[in-house]
């Protein structure tokens, strides 16, 4: 892994996940780096653990909010990862979603950073998301950390907030801060549009984005988990914003034919349809964010994560989708 010139500093150090149970949470603590480096992981979990790794010490709670008393979890704990959210939803049926969005990524976010700065915690760890930059790129044209935020959605604004109170709480105290905004994740176990559209390859059924030109950046979940067992001791990563991507973005077409050949097939099904006509149908069945994610650009650039940590993926694409791919069709041999 990229990190292993850190494997000295990284030894012995005690770190907090939040959202442990959940897609990127249960992979960092099945680590086997962090085993090779002796980190211990105090894991904040709402359902107990599947399977506990020796280096795992698991603690149940019902549920976290603004009011949890953290003084107890937080007892010889150094670096955060803060994972739990309430994650983006395509179709919110909520009353109030900005509210909602607050309440479990600002004020609860917030409470754990004041309560980690109160007792001495030194660098917290935040994973937030690239929809504070906004929805899309023109093609061609990346986002950075330089870019200005844009968030268009609830979960968006929400993760944008609780960015600007960790960065003042930080401030205030001298903890320090690592702010992450990937693009869609993706990996074994990964569920949502990925796990739909590996549904749709593999029952072979023709998809009419034969036609779409445009570039997704994506980020492999080993490539992620990577990135934050360096950012956790690097001392050049505090108090630090990193948009992070795999190096290669693909079209929505070639991402297609990508899964198509990892799953064995010569080609994939597509139909070539105009864009428009795409957008247009999307827009009369209630589709458009979903068809928008299909035909629009995102792309997000790597360089300052290489040029301040000297940090590349592990992981190439082709390789991180097999993964997935492999993954996902042994669980459907298993169902």
């Amino acid at each position: 892994m990229s990190f292993s010139g850190e494997f000295n500093q990284l030894q012995g150090q005690r770190i907090l996940v939040t959202g442990a149970t959940g897609f990127v949470g249960s992979r960092l603590l099945a680590s086997k780096d962090a085993i090779s480096c002796s980190i211990q992981f105090r894991a904040m979990t709402r359902r107990p653990l599947k399977t506990i790794a020796p280096n795992v010490e698991p603690i149940q709670i019902a549920d976290i909010s603004e009011k949890t008393d953290w003084s107890r979890t937080l007892a010889g704990i150094d670096t955060i990862v803060h994972l739990a959210a309430r994650v983006h939803i395509m179709d919110d049926s909520s009353s109030d979603p900005l509210g909602e969005y607050r309440k479990a990524n600002v004020a609860t976010t917030l409470n754990l950073a004041r309560q980690a700065a109160d007792a001495g915690v030194r660098r917290f760890i935040f994973l937030s998301s690239i929809k504070v930059n906004g929805e899309k790129t023109n093609l061609g044209e990346l986002f950075t950390e330089e870019s200005i935020p844009k968030p268009e959605d609830p979960y968006g604004v929400s993760k944008l907030e609780a960015e600007v109170g960790i960065r003042e709480i930080c401030n205030a105290s001298g903890m320090e801060y690592v702010f992450i905004r990937p693009p869609l994740i993706y990996g074994p176990g990964v569920k949502a549009n990925y796990q739909k559209l590996m549904n749709l390859v593999k029952r072979r059924l023709p998809l009419p984005l034969g036609s779409v030109v445009n570039k997704r950046s994506m980020l492999s979940l080993d490539n992620l988990i990577d990135f934050i067992l360096l950012a956790s001791r690097h001392p050049k990563a505090a108090n630090q914003l990193f948009l992070l991507s795999d190096n290669h973005s693909y079209s929505t077409p070639e991402l297609i034919e990508c899964i198509s050949k990892c799953m064995g097939y010569a080609s994939a099904r597509l139909i070539s349809v105009p864009t428009q006509m795409l957008r247009m149908a999307g827009l009369c069945l209630g589709q458009k964010a979903a068809v928008d994610r299909l035909t629009e650009s995102l792309e997000v650039s790597n360089r300052k994560a290489h040029q301040l940590l000297d940090w590349n993926p592990p992981v190439n694409i082709e390789q991180a989708i097999q993964k997935t791919v492999d993954d996902f069709l042994s669980n459907q041999k298993v169902t």
